[in-house]
């Protein structure tokens, strides 16, 4: 029987009744190669979706542009008929091109599109939370969200989507989005050494709204820091596993979405939200920041 554990304490979601634990689950590395296709393993896939669950996950993190549709599509085959509590956040505003390129897909009949296609492939009558994904691959830029968002919000009405939150952008596009309807969730880059949006995460808890950092270890091009990897050596811990128990310390509104296709992978990722990291190591942590921002200063 797998162990249920704490993961990390938990996090109401503004204005819903959805209780989630800190420690979620991303499921973009169940696609293929590229997040393009079917994995090698469907079989593993399932299995890594069922133990998360079982194991105590209650926070799904998916899109319908990964794969296209495969990582939808392996949710619902390994998780349905859904058990209670499983709140799934899946992504619009994206779509992948034939060449696997990422392209935005913003108007009204993308959408829709992108709506009613998150809804067929995991099965479901409403999809618990959609972010609206805009700017860059990793960094916002500023512009305005009224018209997807309203088109968003007319779906909401027909009874389509319960929740809303938003990926890629400004405090200022927030309160944009906050006119025209409820905002439960952000979800941003962020990491112990990219730590642009530290006033954002802090206006975000007063607000009781989650921040949801995507690549914790810094994505397509891996974190290196002899910190990280000294404190994580300390601790007899794996720099991943530091990583992500920094982000749970770093504020309460923060959750976690941390993604592999492996079980042993799986239950290190879980196994972090149990991390505690002594004060003086914190501090060591948090100077990670300022030698990454120092480097990028041009000389003079």
């Amino acid at each position: 029987m797998t162990e249920r554990t704490n993961l990390g304490g938990a996090f109401t979601l503004r204005s819903t009744s959805s209780r989630v634990c800190r420690m979620g689950y991303g499921a973009m590395q169940l696609a293929g190669p590229e997040v393009w296709g079917p994995p090698r393993d469907v079989n593993a896939a399932i299995e890594v979706l069922r133990e998360a669950v079982a194991t105590g996950v209650n926070h799904i993190d998916t899109s319908d542009y990964y794969g296209p549709h495969v990582t939808n599509q392996i949710i619902k085959k390994a998780l349905h008929p859904y058990p209670a509590g499983l709140v799934i956040v899946t992504k619009v505003g994206a779509r992948r091109g034939a060449d696997k390129s990422w392209n935005p897909a913003l108007s009204r009949e993308e959408l829709i599109n992108g709506v009613h296609d998150n809804l067929r492939n995991l099965g479901v009558d409403a999809l618990d939370v959609v972010n609206l994904r805009v700017g860059g691959m990793l960094e916002p830029s500023e512009g305005s969200l009224e018209e997807p968002l309203t088109v968003l919000a007319e779906l909401q009405r027909q009874g389509s989507i319960h929740h809303f939150g938003l990926s890629n952008v400004t405090s200022r596009q927030l309160q944009e989005a906050q006119t025209i309807t409820e905002i439960v969730c952000i979800q941003n880059f962020y990491n112990v050494a990219n730590r642009s949006d530290d006033a954002f995460i802090d206006a975000l808890a007063e607000q009781g709204i989650a921040y949801v950092p995507f690549f914790p270890l810094g994505g397509f091009t891996p974190l290196q820091s002899s910190v990280l990897d000294r404190v994580a050596a300390s601790m007899q811990a794996s720099p991943m596993q530091v990583a992500l128990a920094w982000l749970l310390h770093r504020s309460p509104n923060i959750l976690l979405i941390p993604g592999t296709s492996s079980l042993n992978h799986l239950r290190d990722n879980l196994a972090a939200a149990a991390l505690e990291l002594p004060s003086d190591l914190i501090a060591e942590l948090n100077a990670i920041a300022e030698k990454a921002r120092a480097a990028a200063q041009p000389a003079r």
